[in-house]
C-alpha cells in the first residue's frame, strides 16, 4: 500500500478532525486525563487495541496527558490504516 499523497490525507483528515498531521508524515494527537492513573488506564486500552490491529503507534504519557503518533513504518508515511486505527482511539 502506498502513502497518501497530500489530498487523500486531507479528506480523510475530516473523518478525525482531533488529530494533527505532522508534516505531511504522521498524525499526533494529546488526550488530557485527571491524572496519572486514567492517563495509564487509557495507554492500556490504545495498546490493546494497535496489537489487535498490528499496527503500533508511538505513545508517551505521564501525569494527566497521553500523546499518540500514528505512521505506517512500511511506508514511511501516512497510509489509510493510520486514520482508521485513529478513528478507533477516539471511540475508546
Amino acid at each position: 500500500m502506498p502513502h497518501l499523497m497530500a489530498g487523500e490525507m486531507e479528506e480523510l483528515h475530516k473523518q478525525v478532525p482531533l488529530w494533527d498531521i505532522v508534516d505531511f508524515h504522521e498524525l499526533k494527537r494529546r488526550f488530557k486525563f485527571k491524572n496519572f492513573a486514567e492517563a495509564l488506564a487509557f495507554v492500556n486500552k490504545v495498546g490493546a487495541l494497535a496489537e489487535s490491529e498490528s499496527h503500533h503507534p508511538t505513545i508517551t504519557f505521564g501525569w494527566g496527558y497521553a500523546e499518540i503518533t500514528l505512521f505506517t513504518h512500511a511506508v514511511d508515511g501516512l497510509s489509510e490504516n493510520d486514520f482508521i486505527l485513529a478513528a478507533k482511539i477516539d471511540r475508546l
